[in-house]
């Protein structure tokens, strides 16, 4: 559009409010309610993009289906003159990048208080089966009474272009994009708490986590970089409000918090624990007149054995009870072990802080160490090493099985940072560039070129005394690897499968059942690097399908 538009299809158009890379925003009025709406019109250019149409239709879809007083209200959405549009509710207020360049930084019980509502906003979208996919200070609004509003859900992927999927390309804005987003693979709902644990860090710092001259520079810190703990730019954050910004930023997605809900319950813990921190260094104080030595209270995290476990249980039983049952269901036994067994303060376990047997402390870790692969690991390791070193006769033999696994973790994490060491030095030894080789092969969906490394590496490792370790770690990652290609062969042929049924429907004159097909695949699968063949044949379907 060379000129702002008087109407934009039913809303009579008073200003242009805002504009960007992902288009330009409108107030309008519509004709017959009159009702007042943000209009987006979005770049014309846009249209001609492979795969746009279905993009911005499959999104469109997904929106309708939130409701949350933070989240914008999608009212329509329409073409006018082939310019895509779609109308939200209009609120009058500013966004948060607007708010950082005013005051710099916020006050951290304000940005306590926008993470909760933020939550609030994710939790709705990721139960209903929503990413956002590019959560930022200026998709954030607040109006004059503090209310936070999430903005431009789904928009991100609309912009994902036919050029960028086909290469596996990067969707979101790099100063707070997850690592695994700057890796071109699938957002998931960790993926937004990285982006808010970013958003967070920049409110109580005034500035993100990492910054750069190009983005390619700011997305390689993303991946490989280490950020300044808020508390060294800010020495007045409450250390449980620092503990809570640094594990949303974990590299790992497992290593954040499980879901939104669990997040927004531990921000509200740091209100009650600074209160009550400044309650108990008001009461420790001497009257006028005490003699003895003053006791000072320091308020720093005290995650105590009883008020911990409390706090994680009666959590989880209100998160189980509210919320939607597919997320409750899979959610579930995570936190739960969380809370039964991972309460350390000061480097002890809550249950041997409350002298729990030793063969329930052995259980708990033995449940852990049974699990996903985490940091958590390390602990139960301890733990098991505790009961050795306790009672050796009884121990010794039961837990020496799962220190055998601690180990390989560890071994399989020094890889991990070796491996962003190499983008600068190089590997150290040929068996480890080969398994650096092969973890890339892996990363980039391409499981039969890693399996192909592996084997040969395992296989010239035998035996080899020198390289036991490393030669370990390729074993078990080819297991890991094993397994992956089992699941992608299953879902392989359920695409083909699939996609053929579309082919048929299509022939037989079923332009819409084929349509929905074609859309499905691409909303399951369409950044998944290994599965482009089938993603691309289904876009490939739906532009054949719009000529």
């Amino acid at each position: 559009m060379s000129s702002d538009p008087s109407q934009i299809g039913p809303y009579l158009i008073t200003q242009k409010i805002g504009a960007g890379g992902m288009g330009t925003v409108y107030l309008g009025h519509h004709t017959d309610s009159h009702k007042v709406a943000a209009v987006k019109v979005l770049p014309s250019s846009m249209a001609r993009e492979a795969g746009f149409v279905a993009r911005f239709e499959r999104e469109i879809e997904s929106l309708r289906r939130l409701s949350n007083p933070h989240i914008i209200e999608l009212f329509e959405s329409g073409t006018d003159d082939d310019t895509y549009y779609y109308a939200m509710e209009y609120v009058d207020g500013e966004t948060l990048a607007d708010l950082i360049r005013r005051e710099k930084r916020l006050p951290w019980r304000q940005v306590v208080d926008i993470g909760i509502q933020t939550c609030s906003a994710l939790k709705s979208a990721h139960d209903a089966g929503i990413i956002h996919r590019d959560l930022k200070p200026s998709n954030l609004m607040l109006t004059d009474e503090g209310v936070v509003k999430l903005t431009d859900f789904g928009i991100a992927q609309v912009f994902a272009t036919s050029k960028l999927t086909a290469t596996g390309g990067i969707v979101g804005t790099a100063e707070f994009m997850s690592p695994e987003q700057a890796d071109g693979r699938r957002a998931s709902k960790q993926s937004d708490l990285y982006s808010l644990g970013a958003v967070l860090y920049a409110l109580v710092t005034g500035r993100p986590p990492f910054s750069g001259s190009t983005s390619s520079e700011v997305i390689h810190k993303h991946k490989y970089g280490q950020f300044e703990r808020p508390s060294l730019l800010v020495p007045e954050i409450p250390s449980w409000l620092e503990v809570i910004i640094c594990q949303l930023l974990e590299k790992e997605p497992e290593k954040r918090f499980p879901d939104a809900y669990v997040l927004a319950r531990q921000l509200e813990q740091v209100r009650k624990r600074v209160e009550l921190s400044m309650r108990d260094t008001i009461t420790s104080l001497p009257s006028q007149g005490d003699v003895g030595p003053t006791i000072a209270i320091s308020p720093e995290p005290d995650f105590g054995g009883a008020t911990m476990m409390k706090d994680l249980v009666g959590q989880e039983l209100e998160r189980l009870h509210g919320e939607h049952p597919i997320s409750a269901f899979f959610n579930r036994t995570p936190v739960l072990i969380l809370s039964l067994v991972l309460v350390i303060a000061g480097g002890f376990f809550w249950f041997r802080d409350t002298q729990l047997p030793a063969a329930e402390r052995f259980e708990a870790a033995r449940e852990i160490l049974d699990g996903a692969e985490s940091e958590q690991w390390l602990t139960a390791g301890k733990e098991m090493q505790a009961l050795i070193a306790e009672d050796p006769d009884t121990w010794q033999d039961e837990v020496a099985p799962y220190l055998d696994k601690v180990e390989l973790y560890k071994l399989k994490n020094t890889l991990g940072r070796k491996a962003r060491k190499t983008l600068r030095k190089g590997p150290s030894s040929e068996p480890e560039r080969l398994l650096l080789l092969a973890q890339n092969h892996r990363e980039q969906g391409d499981l039969a070129a890693a399996t192909k490394v592996l084997a040969a590496l395992t296989t010239l490792l035998n035996e080899n005394p020198d390289y036991a370790d490393l030669n370990q770690v390729g074993e078990q990652l080819l297991a890991e690897i094993s397994a992956e290609r089992e699941s992608m062969e299953n879902t392989e042929s359920m695409l083909i499968s699939a996609l053929d049924r579309a082919d048929r429907l299509q022939k037989d004159g079923n332009r819409e059942g084929a349509r929905q097909i074609w859309l499905s695949v691409l909303e399951l699968y369409e950044n998944e690097a290994a599965l482009r063949p089938y993603t691309a044949r289904a876009s490939e379907g739906l532009k054949a399908e719009s000529h």
